[in-house]
C-alpha cells in the first residue's frame, strides 16, 4: 500500500502515517486484527508515572468530553499480575484530563463500538494508541452462517497470501466449508477491500475523524474494485447444507457468482487443466476416534493430489502435523500460523506433472 515498515515483529509493523491514513488501512488490510494510532510514548517504571504520563496527553483534544471509551491492553511488566488495575488508572487519568480542561467527563465501559484506547505496557516503555479498528478487522462481516468451526476471515486471507497464489490461475477449494477460503479468494481477485461491509470504526468516534475524508476514501476503494475476477475459483463440500451456507456467505460478501459452488466428495471436485493452486482445510481431530477416522481422510488428500492435480500446487491448512503425515508427499515448504491458541501449519506441496527435472526444464 506505500507504506514504509519501520518496525516488524511477530505479531505486529509499524509505519508512520496521518490519522486519515488510519481509514485507508482499516479498509484495506485483509490480515489485520487492529490499526493502533499512537498517541504517546513515555518511560513508565509503575502504575504512579503510567498516570502521570497518561494524564499529560491532551485527550480533551481527542476524546468528546460527552462521548464514550474503552480501554484495551497488552501488558508485561514485573510488577504487574493483572491487567484491570493499569487499565483503571489510564481510564481514571484519561477522564481526570478531560474533566479538567471541559468541567465534564465522558463515559467508559467494555463496549469497543465507540473510542476504544490500547495500552502497551512492556517492561518500563509505555506506548497509548487510539485503536481505530475498534471492533477486531479479523471478520470480515460476511459470514452469517458459520457452519462448523470455520477459519476467521483474516487467517484465511493470510494463508492464501502466503500460497502466493497466482491471481490469473484457477483457486479450487474442496472441503471448502462456510466457504472463507473461496470468498477471500474472490475478494483478492477482485480487489475488494475486506471492510467495505463494516459501517463502524474507532477512528469514527474521536475529535480527529474527518468524514468528508471518510467518504472520498471509502469511493476511492469502491471505485477501484474490479468488475471480474480474473480466474476460476470452485468450492466444493460433500455436505450440501455447507454448501448452502457458503453460498449465504457469499451472496453476503457480494462474490456469489463469481465461484462455482459443487456439492460433491473432495475427490470428485472438478480440476481445470493447467497451473492452478487446489486449497484444503480438513479438520484437525480432537478426540481419539475422530483422528483415526481422520487417518483416511488425509491418506485420500495424498491420492487426490498424486492422481488428480498434476500441475498444480497444493496446500494443506493443519493444526495435526501427526495427521499430515499420512499424505505422504514431501513438502516443498512449512509455514506456521496459529489459529486461536492452535499452532498450525500451512504445508505446500509442488504437485509436478512429469519428473521435478522436466518441470524445472
Amino acid at each position: 500500500m506505500g507504506f514504509e515498515i519501520l518496525e516488524e515483529g511477530i505479531k505486529g509493523v509499524m509505519t508512520s502515517g496521518s490519522y486519515p491514513d488510519t481509514i485507508k488501512l482499516n479498509l484495506h488490510l485483509r490480515t489485520a486484527n487492529k490499526v493502533l494510532f499512537m498517541v504517546t510514548d513515555f518511560p513508565a517504571r509503575d502504575v504512579g508515572e503510567l498516570y502521570e504520563g497518561t494524564n499529560a496527553v491532551e485527550w480533551e483534544t481527542l476524546i468528546p468530553s460527552n462521548g464514550y471509551f474503552s480501554v484495551d491492553s497488552n501488558i508485561k511488566h514485573p510488577g504487574i499480575n493483572d491487567s484491570r488495575f493499569p487499565n483503571l488508572k489510564l481510564k481514571d487519568a484519561i477522564v481526570d484530563r478531560i474533566r479538567q480542561k471541559t468541567n465534564r467527563r465522558p463515559n467508559s465501559g467494555p463496549f469497543r463500538d465507540r473510542t476504544v484506547i490500547f495500552l502497551h505496557w512492556h517492561s518500563n516503555r509505555a506506548r497509548i494508541y487510539i485503536d481505530t479498528s475498534g471492533e477486531t478487522l479479523s471478520k470480515h462481516n460476511y459470514r452469517i452462517n458459520p457452519w462448523k468451526a470455520p477459519m476467521i476471515e483474516s487467517l484465511a486471507a493470510a494463508a492464501i497470501a502466503a500460497s502466493k497464489w497466482e491471481e490469473s490461475t484457477p483457486f479450487i477449494n474442496p472441503m471448502c466449508g462456510s466457504g472463507t477460503l473461496a470468498i477471500e479468494a474472490a475478494l483478492m481477485s477482485l480487489k475488494k477491500p475486506p471492510a467495505l461491509l463494516r459501517s463502524n470504526f474507532g477512528f469514527m468516534h474521536t475529535k480527529l475523524f474527518d468524514e468528508e475524508k471518510w467518504r472520498l476514501l471509502r469511493d476511492e476503494a469502491v471505485s477501484g474494485s474490479r468488475e471480474q475476477t480474473t480466474s476460476r475459483i470452485i468450492a466444493t463440500d460433500i455436505n450440501p447444507r455447507a454448501i448452502t451456507a457458503a453460498k449465504e456467505n457469499a451472496r453476503n460478501a457480494k462474490v456469489e457468482k463469481y465461484i462455482d459452488f459443487q456439492v460433491c466428495d473432495f475427490k470428485e471436485t472438478e480440476i481445470p487443466d493447467g497451473d492452478g493452486t487446489v486449497f484444503l482445510n480438513p479438520e484437525y481431530g480432537e478426540r481419539i476416534g475422530e483422528v483415526e477416522t481422520l487417518g483416511e481422510t488425509y491418506r485420500d488428500i495424498g491420492d487426490f493430489f498424486k492422481k488428480q492435480c498434476s500441475g498444480k500446487m497444493g496446500f494443506v491448512f493443519t493444526g495435526n502435523l501427526d495427521l499430515a503425515k499420512g499424505i505422504g508427499l514431501k513438502t516443498s515448504q512449512r509455514t506456521i500460523f496459529y489459529n486461536a491458541k492452535i499452532e498450525c501449519r500451512l504445508l505446500k506441496f509442488e504437485l509436478y506433472s512429469g519428473s521435478k527435472r522436466n518441470k524445472s526444464a
